[in-house]
């Protein structure tokens, strides 16, 4: 698909249903979303609706399923619907839930992939998120293994591998298109073990489970009701579940993904390690030039060269190119050039300082001061060549006072890490 201009749905649909884990009725709006939005779930039944865009860090639960947000605005089970949405190439989309789950349909992500298609899609202004990964990759969660390599588009290979007579170890190998997925994967049913029904309700999931919506599993074959659509079903939905984890890096993915005993908590974590990692073909939220209208530092003290992401009041994400000719390895050491801990510290804070004066209408009257330092944790040198990558979240935000939390990476691992009290006063 071209990665010329991003993608949004040409008109609205909706499905209904009943949710596999809540076992609650619920319907689904899925609606066209301004360009550079992203895909956006919204509780309409919450009190207060807030909108919880599809990424790694709104996650807050992988048991048997993604959820997206906590309390009154959580989404539960958000995978299906996302892989649909990626393999149809939609970058931007707006999906109103009138309850706490997507609905399961008959346990495949069958139903959401044809109400998209059928609403049909079109192209907007704005140019998409691409993800490349330049070099190989490897991540590890639990386990599950995985290796990234470059590619031109994406396509994922998953092994499943259970101790169970129908299922043993199964592979396959899939092309993320929306042919491919129509064909190969749209149809996929979740599974699950009759032996662990019991313990999944008490913990408040699998409650809407039946032969209707999951193949069931007894400890030799399957349950009365249930039946395969392919030998292979168990891999197959697991590939469904990738490519949906896998979306949560907020853009399309151009790489081959391998993939072995995966689960939604290590496909979380790969869609973690591809926004940190990978290189983004997009522009950036700020260059250099609106970093210095918003900014009072400059040079040798401005450390930020772009910001490539801003999520309202909530998280921040800068870049910084480490290189040789930085005024402070002159000194710091000359013969062994290690970028000093104070300065990564302070190139985190300059970052939140851009999400703060953003926070306020008259940027120009104010200025950041930063009044603690907690938990402050150096995990690796910083050394010429490197790209730092600043990660700030919010705590806490009242009035005029701040709390974040901020992390630097260096190729996906932490270098530095930080919890800063910050105030904006007038200058």
């Amino acid at each position: 698909m071209s990665a010329a201009t991003r993608r949004t749905l040409a008109g609205p649909a909706s499905v209904q249903g009943t949710g596999l884990h809540t076992g609650r009725p619920c319907g689904v709006r899925l609606l066209p979303a301004e360009s550079g939005s992203g895909i956006v779930f919204l509780r309409t039944d919450a009190p207060e609706p807030v909108p919880v865009r599809a990424l790694p860090e709104r996650v807050s639960a992988t048991d048997r399923g993604v959820v997206l947000g906590t309390g009154d605005h959580a989404v539960q089970t958000v995978e299906h619907l996302l892989a649909a949405a990626a393999v149809l190439g939609l970058d931007d989309l707006r999906v109103e839930v009138d309850g706490p789950e997507i609905p399961a349909g008959d346990g495949s992500a069958g139903a959401l992939f044809e109400a998209l298609r059928g609403a049909g899609t079109m192209d907007h202004d704005g140019q998409p998120v691409v993800w490349r990964v330049a070099a190989p990759l490897t991540v590890r969660e639990g386990d599950a293994d995985y290796v990234l390599a470059p590619a031109s588009a994406l396509r994922i290979t998953v092994t499943v591998e259970w101790p169970h007579p129908l299922i043993g170890r199964q592979s396959g190998c899939y092309d993320a298109t929306a042919d491919g997925f129509a064909g190969a994967l749209a149809r996929a049913r979740t599974f699950g073990f009759i032996a662990e029904r019991e313990s999944l309700q008490a913990r408040g999931r699998a409650r809407g489970a039946s032969a209707d919506n999951t193949i069931l599993l007894t400890e030799s074959g399957l349950a009365a009701g249930s039946s395969l659509r392919w030998p292979d079903e168990f891999a197959r939905h697991k590939a469904v579940d990738l490519l949906g984890d896998l979306a949560l890096a907020g853009g399309r993915i151009e790489a081959a993904v391998t993939a072995f005993r995966p689960s939604h908590a290590g496909n979380v974590a790969v869609a973690r390690a591809v926004r940190r990692v990978a290189s983004m073909t997009a522009p950036p939220a700020m260059g250099i030039d609106q970093i210095l209208g918003t900014l009072p530092h400059r040079y040798p003290m401005l450390l930020v060269d772009r910001i490539i992401e801003i999520h309202g009041r909530e998280r921040i994400v800068g870049i910084k190119n480490v290189t040789f000719n930085e005024p402070f390895f002159q000194g710091h050491f000359p013969g062994h050039p290690v970028m000093p801990g104070v300065l990564i510290i302070e190139a985190l804070a300059q970052t939140g300082g851009v999400l703060l004066m953003g926070s306020v209408d008259d940027p120009e009257t104010k200025v950041v001061y930063f009044m603690t330092l907690d938990n402050v944790k150096f995990r690796r040198p910083v050394i010429p060549g490197d790209q730092l990558r600043f990660e700030i979240d919010v705590l806490q935000f009242r009035g005029r006072n701040c709390r974040i939390r901020g992390v630097a990476y260096v190729d996906g691992q932490p270098a530095a890490e930080a919890e800063m009290a910050a105030r904006l006063i007038d200058r």
